[in-house]
């Protein structure tokens, strides 16, 4: 079933496109480059709001989530339909507007469009999103059930798809889609610090 990918704010994307063109010491991280070192002619594509889990809340409550930016992932423009990314930016929601972040890349990459390719084969409509678990330096690909919900509200309702992105923490498999209500009680759990034991004096 094809997603309902949001569309990103005009702002966002415009300063995406500006630091691409901008000299390498204007902006924080580094836009991908050719193999020989010379610059490569990128867009924009499969912008993704990013959440984050800025709180998990009482046990049985809803986690309250935050839109914190946009990424977009980057590719050659004339690389063929399906290629992979060469990397991703970020922007971040400032006191003026959506301004650009820093360009990344790493495994998250290519494990956001191999999430979303997956996404693309699971039943029902769903809105794509990012959900970060920032405890846990963690990243998922969450598939929010409400595919018309407005982009910066709504947290992970129970029926909500997560597919944690490659690396993920031990003990969770990555690329596996869980229900909201059976994943984020076990993230819940381990983003609590342990308790420390009192010793009882003698």
């Amino acid at each position: 079933m094809p997603l309902h990918v949001p569309s990103a704010p005009a702002p966002a994307a415009r300063s995406v496109l500006a630091a691409l063109r901008a000299p390498a010491t204007a902006h924080r991280g580094h836009a991908p480059v050719a193999a020989d070192g010379g610059g490569l002619s990128l867009e924009i594509e499969h912008p993704l709001p990013v959440h984050e889990l800025a709180d998990f809340g009482p046990p049985n409550s809803a986690p309250y989530t935050r839109l914190t930016g946009w990424r977009f992932l980057l590719r050659e423009k004339d690389a063929p339909a399906g290629s992979p990314a060469v990397g991703a930016a970020e922007t971040l929601l400032t006191s003026d507007g959506w301004a650009f972040a820093y360009f990344c890349g790493g495994p998250y990459v290519a494990s956001s469009q191999r999430a979303l390719r997956q996404a693309e084969s699971l039943p029902g409509l769903h809105q794509p999103r990012l959900l970060s678990v920032p405890r846990l330096y963690m990243l998922t690909l969450w598939l929010h059930g409400n595919a018309t919900a407005a982009i910066d509200e709504g947290a992970p309702q129970p029926s909500d798809l997560l597919i944690p992105l490659a690396p993920a923490p031990p003990g969770i498999a990555a690329h596996v889609p869980h229900r909201a209500d059976a994943l984020l009680p076990l993230l819940t759990r381990r983003s609590v610090p342990a308790t420390p034991l009192l010793r009882s004096g003698r």
